[in-house]
């Protein structure tokens, strides 16, 4: 059953039982995706799937019910169940269907098409067997592995609302793995889109090379140098601190900041959801709330926090248009989409040279494990270089970074150029450029 006709079937239910406000939101999701390992494809899948969400107001509480089944009987019964749901609601959050944005933004990202089956076991086949080209020390354990999605999002409601937008993505990754003299090292690497997928096994071989012999570090301070790479993972890690509704709950040190420095004045932290050359730009957020870019921090005033349309209530301000769905089953959920630090003037060569003597860190092991959302605290194992009269050295691992998030931000003394973007998670996007910051506590040997 298409879209068209189970809204029709929703909304002739919702007006049988007397409902003045509702909303019906539809994802739609095909998926192809296979991966190697050795000269050979080591698996595939791929499907495509549905589902749609009812979300009612009945005295002042919001129902919420979910199918995948599209049969006239079960989306019935999906209206019965929304209202059933809302009887049991206990919490005191207002319950709003949103009736639109003056103005929403258009994207201007390419439509995408989904490759065949054929073509991404190729061109899988292809990188994985220019990555054993590469070197003689590439080993077993290397990977290399292609995807595609295409995703599409319907939004009505009874207000009048009606939304829809459609996104593609598709990449390459290697996971290169190499062994000398009984030392393995690894190293991984991406892209987004596939016509840059023969320059991937270059670079993700050439950094595991590097890794060889790293040595020991002595305990002290440090200057350090995070990678963007490293940095978008951290800030992914912290990413709640941001959330106006952990900031209500007493979940975030940020309560009560907003206008306030909270970084050094050389931090720009954007969220932008049509951000330029994103594959998951969205104009509207999981509650018809049109997106739009905006300064988290701006010169390292913290300008706003990310709200959706119940929380912004509570706290008494207008909503970011953060209210994210990535699936039809999911609740509205306050989340950043693409969210990342701003670049700066400096390339790698020059902040390297600024930054004179160090470590630059390009890897955080266990992240997430090592770090406190609700205090800012970190420690975590990490692996880099030396820095010694602004070059790169020798490789160096088995050490301890620990610190503060938010002193962290308050200590950054440069930025570079060079801002770093990871994979998109739904509509949410991670990046940073390269960050020179203070002497922090360094534990080695």
């Amino acid at each position: 059953m298409y879209f068209e006709n189970a809204k029709d079937i929703l909304v002739r239910e919702a007006l049988a039982a007397g409902l003045d406000e509702y909303e019906i939101y539809y994802t739609g999701s095909s998926q192809i995706s296979t991966e190697t390992l050795k000269d050979e494809i080591s698996s595939f899948s791929g499907g495509s799937g549905s589902g749609i969400s009812f979300r009612c107001i009945v005295d002042g509480h919001m129902g919420v019910a979910a199918t995948e089944l599209f049969e006239e009987n079960e989306l019935r019964s999906l209206v019965r169940r929304a209202i059933d749901n809302a009887t049991v609601i206990e919490n005191d959050d207002l319950a709003i269907i949103f009736g639109g944005s003056e103005k929403y933004s258009k994207t201007d990202s390419a439509e995408f098409e989904m490759p065949e089956t054929a073509y991404i076991k190729e061109l899988a086949l292809g990188v994985q067997a220019k990555t054993y080209a590469e070197s003689d020390l590439v080993t077993d354990g290397t990977q290399s592995g292609v995807f595609a999605e295409i995703n599409r999002f319907e939004l009505v409601n009874s207000k009048g609302l009606r939304l829809s937008n459609t996104v593609g993505l598709g990449g390459v990754f290697v996971q290169a793995v190499i062994n000398r003299d009984g030392e393995a090292q690894e190293a991984f690497d991406f892209s987004l889109g596939f016509d840059k997928a023969e320059a991937l096994s270059a670079t993700a071989v050439k950094e595991a090379i590097s890794k060889l012999g790293a040595e020991d570090v002595p305990s002290g301070k440090y200057r350090i140098i995070i990678d963007g790479k490293q940095m978008r993972s951290m800030l992914s890690a912290f990413s709640s601190v941001f959330s106006g509704k952990n900031a209500l709950l007493g979940l975030s040190l940020l309560k009560g900041k907003e206008g306030e420095r909270i970084a050094a004045d050389c931090v720009t932290l954007c969220d932008d959801p049509m951000k330029e050359g994103s594959p998951v730009q969205t104009p509207f957020d999981g509650e018809g709330v049109a997106t739009y870019k905006k300064n988290v921090i701006e010169n390292g005033i913290l300008k706003t926090l990310l709200y959706d349309l119940s929380v912004a209530h509570k706290a008494g301000v207008a909503t970011t248009g953060n209210g994210q769905r990535g699936s039809y089953a999911q609740q509205v959920n306050i989340a950043p989409f693409t969210f990342y630090i701003k670049g700066g003037e400096l390339t790698e060569t020059q902040l390297l040279e600024r930054m004179g003597d160090g470590i630059y860190v390009t890897e955080l092991k266990g992240l997430h494990a090592g770090a406190n959302a609700v205090t800012g605290d970190f420690s975590i194992e990490s692996a880099g270089y030396l820095v010694e009269n602004g070059k790169k050295t020798k490789a160096v691992k088995g050490f301890t970074i620990a610190g503060n998030f938010f002193d962290l931000l308050k200590g950054i003394e440069a930025v570079a150029d060079n801002v770093k973007f990871g994979l998109p998670s739904g509509f949410t996007t991670f990046g940073s450029p390269d960050l020179l910051l203070g002497q922090m506590s360094v534990a080695g040997v």
